[in-house]
């Protein structure tokens, strides 16, 4: 009777199997809530920008993306934080016309004259990644001799821009210091970024490029 008795209660006792699944049940949980929660700030570069630069340089981005950088941008020029605003403009349309021109219109419709007079247009053809854009930008950004550079681009691509700017920049002119202006994008939004899909799609790709820049 006691040996049976025995035998039920041992079965009846959790093992330590078991406790070790939901300690790892715990943990994954942990883990995912963290992610989910911070995850989106994983392509977000956190650094402090200079009092002052010699240039802000505009990447290109999408249509939405774009306004925000220009609007980003000009407002450092504005207030005295950058000397010189770039931007990277393509040379011309699908259509023939030359951008700079065109670029150079909207700016002094926008933001006067006298501003529009302190902006480059760095001519970057035929770019299709972050990197040849790069290599492009700083062929200008010598030209012009600047030495203090923030890159003034969307939060979801500033950390992948400043790394691969980081690598590419010194082969030029090491003694250039480079920041990243990590502007917040209408095409995503870290906090919350699974919960809408067009944020999460834009964290799934970009997050690919990440990995393969940094492979």
């Amino acid at each position: 009777m006691a040996y049976t008795l025995l035998n039920i209660s041992e079965r009846n006792a959790p093992s330590k199997r078991s406790y070790w699944k939901l300690w790892l049940a715990g943990i994954f949980v942990v883990l995912a809530l963290s992610f989910l929660r911070w995850g989106g700030y994983l392509l977000v570069a956190r650094n402090r920008l200079p009092e002052r630069v010699d240039a802000a340089v505009v990447l290109q981005g999408s249509m939405a993306g774009e306004g925000a950088r220009i609007a980003t941008a000009m407002t450092m020029l504005q207030r005295g934080s950058a000397e010189r605003v770039a931007f990277s403009v393509p040379k011309e349309s699908y259509w023939g016309q030359e951008i700079a021109p065109i670029a150079r219109n909207y700016i002094e419709k926008h933001y006067g004259a006298d501003l529009a007079s302190r902006v480059e247009f760095c001519e970057t053809s035929g770019v299709s990644s972050t990197e040849q854009e790069a290599e492009a930008l700083g062929a200008c950004i010598q030209e012009h001799g600047w030495k203090t550079i923030a890159l003034v681009t969307s939060n979801y691509h500033s950390r992948r821009a400043g790394l691969i700017w980081r690598k590419t920049l010194p082969k030029r002119d090491p003694s250039i210091q480079l920041s990243v202006d990590s502007v917040a994008d209408p095409d995503y939004q870290p906090r919350g970024w699974w919960r809408q899909r067009a944020y999460a799609t834009t964290w799934l790709m970009e997050s690919a490029k990440l990995v393969w820049a940094l492979l």
